[in-house]
Order: structure tokens, then sequence, then C-alpha cells
């Protein structure tokens, strides 16, 4: 029996996630949204059979799983919810608006027996996956440092929306964009964090000429709280560090996406170049490893396959998998929580101007 999901949330990434769970195996059987109407469309597009307007009733059904795309603000009360009635889950980025609500999560997925992923999706880039075969067979050795960035320069995602209300989503880009973030994390086996040091700003936040050209529209009643960009540094109980540059407008050549590493035996750096600040249409990835061959430096460049979605399908398609045993999970709710720890420290270091101990 194949497994049968249901999608809370109309919104765009179910055209990332539809796709990826058929490819999985799965069968994708329902949607609900608050909006019934934006919910029957997507059903139309997807040729999805049943649609709902109450997610109690959406959950009643006899669906095996959820996938959650919905503001930040509801990832954790939809999560909990749906672990409660015995779905198994997968949520949009971030996992949640802090650590606290992670744990929460955690605790309804444990007591319930489910399975609880969220989507990271570049770890599921060819790219990404490529560069993890090296790191497992030991030609990188241990990644002493790692410099993930996700820069741009014109890419606040409108004026007074969810995005820029920080009760709605928890914090500006180092929320929004924490993909390199935990990219870099996982290429370093997530290793437990000892201190953050960290430092947000608002310049620019409030300039209409730096909003990106996707998002959602302005809203001149709501509110607009949160940073603009951050630069914050991370140690680690193993004696790994990694810093970390995060922007929606900030002063740049162009727009960034990267890991860079720094390993005892190769460094390396996965990249993915944008033509337009917050447009990947035109994207193109570079997977490289920096190593000593006798005694000359070498760079090796690693080919890959084309990969538009940036993963997306990939990660939904593992979720599937990972239900019905054919697959490895790509991220555990565990490695989430030490994500949000080092992203909530991050921001209290910002306001307390102090390193904060984790």
């Amino acid at each position: 029996m194949a497994t049968k999901v249901g999608v809370i949330g109309a919104g765009g990434m179910l055209q990332y996630h539809a796709p990826g769970f058929r490819q999985g195996g799965g069968e994708l059987v329902a949607i609900a949204d608050v909006n019934r109407e934006a919910a029957q469309a997507s059903a139309d597009s997807w040729e999805i059979p049943h649609v709902f307007g109450d997610t109690a009733e959406f959950l009643g059904t006899d669906i095996d799983a959820v996938s959650i795309i919905v503001p930040n603000k509801f990832h954790a009360p939809l999560a909990i919810q749906a672990l409660e009635a015995g779905k198994h889950v997968f949520c949009e980025k971030p996992p949640a608006l802090n650590a606290g609500e992670v744990e929460e999560m955690i605790a309804a997925a444990e007591k319930a027996g489910k399975v609880l992923m969220f989507n990271f999706n570049n770890r599921a880039r060819p790219e990404a996956q490529a560069m993890m075969k090296y790191i497992a067979d030991g030609t990188v050795g241990t990644i002493n440092s790692a410099q993930p960035q996700w820069i741009r320069r014109t890419g606040i995602p409108g004026f007074g929306g969810w995005f820029t209300t920080k009760e709605l989503s928890g914090g500006g880009p180092v929320i929004d964009l924490l993909h390199m973030i935990d990219l870099a994390l996982y290429f370093m086996g997530y290793p437990d964090p000892d201190h953050v040091l960290g430092q947000t700003f608002d310049d620019f936040i409030t300039d209409k000429s730096f909003k990106g050209p996707w998002g959602i529209p302005d809203n001149a009643e709501g509110k607009t709280d949160v940073e603009a960009a951050a630069h914050g540094l991370v140690t680690f109980k193993s004696g790994q560090v990694l810093s970390l540059r995060n922007s929606w407008a900030e002063m740049n050549e162009r727009e960034v996406v990267s890991v860079v590493f720094q390993g005892s035996r190769a460094g390396g750096k996965v990249e993915r170049l944008f033509g337009t600040d917050g447009l990947d249409e035109t994207a193109i990835d570079s997977c490289e490893l920096y190593v000593q061959e006798d005694g000359e430096s070498v760079n090796r460049s690693i080919e890959t396959e084309p990969c538009e979605d940036m993963g997306r399908i990939g990660s939904a398609a593992n979720f599937v998998e990972t239900i019905e045993g054919t697959a490895e999970p790509l991220n555990t709710p565990e490695e989430a929580l030490k994500l949000m720890k080092i992203i909530d420290a991050l921001y209290e270091s910002a306001d307390s101007g102090a390193p904060v101990s984790l």
C-alpha cells in the first residue's frame, strides 16, 4: 500500500512537494487550507481528490502523512496536531519559531512513534550528496571550519507581510535563508554547539528599493520588525568553528549562496550562482574540492546532474521513502533542534551584545 499523503497549505512549495511525494512512491490524496478556494485550485492543478477547509476534519481521514506548507508561526502547532492524530509529518523550513517549539514537536513525534522531518532541501541537491561521499570516505578529513552564506543584495520578500513580522516568522534572513547554515552543519557532522556570537543589522529593512523579485504583496498596516542582515560565529564542543552571513538587503556584488569549508585533508565549496536576487531559474551549481597532490595545489571540479529545483523534489521523495523504509532520512529532528538553538542564540547575542553559551 502506498503511503497516503495530505498537504496543509496551498502555497507555492506544493509544486515541489507534490511531484516529490509521488516520486517517492506516495499517493497525494488530500489538501487542506483555510482558503478553501485556494485549496480547490491547487487540487485541480495536481489532481488531488479531496479538499478541506477545516484542519481537524482533514486529520480525521485515513491519510498516513502530512506535509505542512504554511507561515512559520503555524509549523509547530499544526505539526503537533498532526502527530497527535497519528500522522507522519514533513514540515517546511524553518522547523519552528524557536528551539522550544521544536522540543515540543520532537516530544509529540516520539509519543506518537511517527516520522518527523523537515524540508532542508539543499541536502538533497546532487552537489551536496556528491560532496558528502568525499566527506564519508575520508577524503576531506575533519572539517575544522566552515563559512555558510546566503547573501541577497535586494531580496526583502515584501514589507508588512508575515515574512517581515517577527511574531509570525521568528526572524528575518537568518530564519528564512537558513539552508546554507544547515548544509554546513550537515557536512560537519552536526556537532554540538558551544558558544554563539552574533550581530544583526536593520539597514535598508524599510527601504522599498531593496524589495526582492518574489515574496508576498506589501501590507501597509503590517509590521516590519526583523533584521535585514546577520553575521555570526559558532564554536562547537568538538573544536570546530562556523562563521555565517545571511542577508536580504546588504551591499554585495551579487547574491551568494554557498558553503565553503576547510578540512584536515581537503577543503571544498558548494555554490549556487543566481542570475537575479531571489530568482533561481538561471542558476548554475558548482562543487569543488581543494587538495594537495604530489606537492601541488589542485582544485577538483565535481560534475553532477543539473537540478533546477534545488533538491526540493528529492527531499519530499525522501520523506515518503523514509516512512516506507526504503531510504535513510536526510535529516533528523535532533539536527533541527541544534539548528534552532544556534539561531535562537544568535538573536540573543545580537540583543545582549555578548556571546551566548549553549
